[in-house]
Order: structure tokens, then sequence, then C-alpha cells
């Protein structure tokens, strides 16, 4: 079961020895218990802000063809260049909180009227500055005079970081699919979940702490939280972005 905003304020209290509250009383809490509310969804925040691909932040989950299509898909148009990451953003503080960038992938593969063979394949990440100095003027006479569209290879930023652009332009429509990460969702009512997995509930227990203790002028207690709370990080991120082996060998040398 889920740990909820009532449960995880209530136990930070009881650590604080603080009167918990109740599903009655915890709209209208005021005091140190009022400031424990705030507490929680700064450290969410805090914790997504650190490390914002956690797998709990993702926006979807991955492909149900195949997880290596990502969890986000665009549907690119021929002739366009620049798509909005996340559609139907209104604005910067509404789009994803983070983009795998190095992880984008284009395929023909589901796109109507297309059949085998499919293209398929990944993208290369090219930063703006280069994508201006070696083909913005090319890529750019073609969109304006010659309409020389090609198979894209590379994706660019703009400089915004709202959207995402196709080098070259697309010729025809693809799939575009790759990672999109949200931002914590803010907790408000007494029930609502956190998106963390209970096991890692003391991260987020660890950081109200050391709110709570630094509101007090605590300031040595303040700090075992703040150790806590990186050694708790520490432990999630070992655990959840970089569990696979970093290098592979070959024992067969020794039978």
């Amino acid at each position: 079961m889920a740990t909820t905003y009532l449960t995880l304020a209530n136990e930070a209290l009881r650590e604080l020895n603080e009167v918990p509250l109740t599903a009655s009383n915890f709209s209208s809490a005021v005091g140190i218990q009022a400031f424990v509310k705030e507490a929680t969804n700064r450290a969410l925040n805090d914790i997504a802000n650190e490390e914002p691909q956690l797998p709990f932040f993702a926006a979807a989950p991955s492909g149900g063809t195949d997880p290596f299509y990502g969890n986000v898909t665009v549907e690119t148009v021929a002739g366009t260049r620049w798509y909005l990451l996340k559609s139907g953003s209104s604005s910067i503080t509404t789009d994803y909180a983070s983009i795998d960038w190095d992880d984008f992938y284009i395929t023909t593969i589901g796109v109507s009227g297309e059949s085998a063979p499919y293209v398929s394949r990944g993208l290369k990440f090219i930063s703006l500055s280069d994508w201006r100095r070696y083909r913005r003027d090319s890529e750019n006479a073609d969109d304006a005079d010659t309409q020389n569209y090609g198979e894209p290879r590379y994706v660019i930023r703009s400089p915004d970081h709202r959207k995402v652009g196709l080098s070259p332009i697309p010729d025809k429509a693809y799939n575009l699919h790759f990672y999109a990460f949200s931002k914590p969702t803010e907790l408000s009512d007494y029930d609502d979940a956190i998106t963390l997995p209970d096991q890692y509930a003391s991260v987020v227990l660890a950081r109200i702490r050391y709110y709570v203790h630094q509101f007090k002028e605590n300031l040595q207690q303040a700090a075992f939280a703040l150790d806590d709370y990186k050694k708790g990080m520490k432990y999630m991120k070992s655990n959840l972005i970089n569990p696979q082996p970093k290098s592979m060998s070959d024992d067969r040398i020794y039978f």
C-alpha cells in the first residue's frame, strides 16, 4: 500500500515528538504541523531536482510494443522541423521536468500507410551551437527553397528547452519516441499517495527533519538529518539508476 500524505507527515511528527494529525484536522493544520506538510512537498521537489530521472517520475510506462521505444511518442510531419516535447503544454511550468536526450528513436513502424522495409534508427543529439555552425544554413535553404528534406539523423534542443528539432527536416511522417519525466505532483489531500515506493519514504522523512530542525535552529540535528538524506539518495540512485554492471568480462580463458 502506498504511503499517503497523512501517514508520512505523521511519521515525521512522531520522530520530532510533535502531535500527529488526523484526517479531519489535516486541512486546517497550523504551526509545526503545517510546516511539516509544507516540508513534505519541498522534500519531494528536492529529490526530483537532484535526480529528475528516477523511474517513479516517468511521464508514462515504457512503450507497450517495445520498451526501448520510450514513454512518449510524437508524430512528425513532412517539412516540419520543430515539435513541442509535451503536447498541450502551455508554458515551461507545465512541461516535462526532464528529457533523456541520449535516447531518441525514430521509426515508420506504426505510421499509417507505411510497410516493410521500415525505417528504424536511433538519433544522435547535436548541440544547438554545432547545428548552427554546420547545418543550419543549408537546411534553412532546403526549408525555404528546394524542399530537399530527408530522413532525420540528429535531434536538437530549442533554446527555451521546450521543443525538439530534427535534422535533416523530415521528408515524411515518422514516429519519434523518447523518454520523459514529470515533476512530482504537489500533495494536498490527506490521502494523496507519494510517488516514491514505501522503501524510500525514509529519504523524504530525513529531508523533512532537516527543514524542521533548521526552522527550530537546531543545527546539529539538521546536520544529522542532512547526512541521512544524502545516504538515502545515494542508495536510491544506486538501486534505481545504475544497478547494471558497468563492464563485462569473458572468463572462458580460465576453463
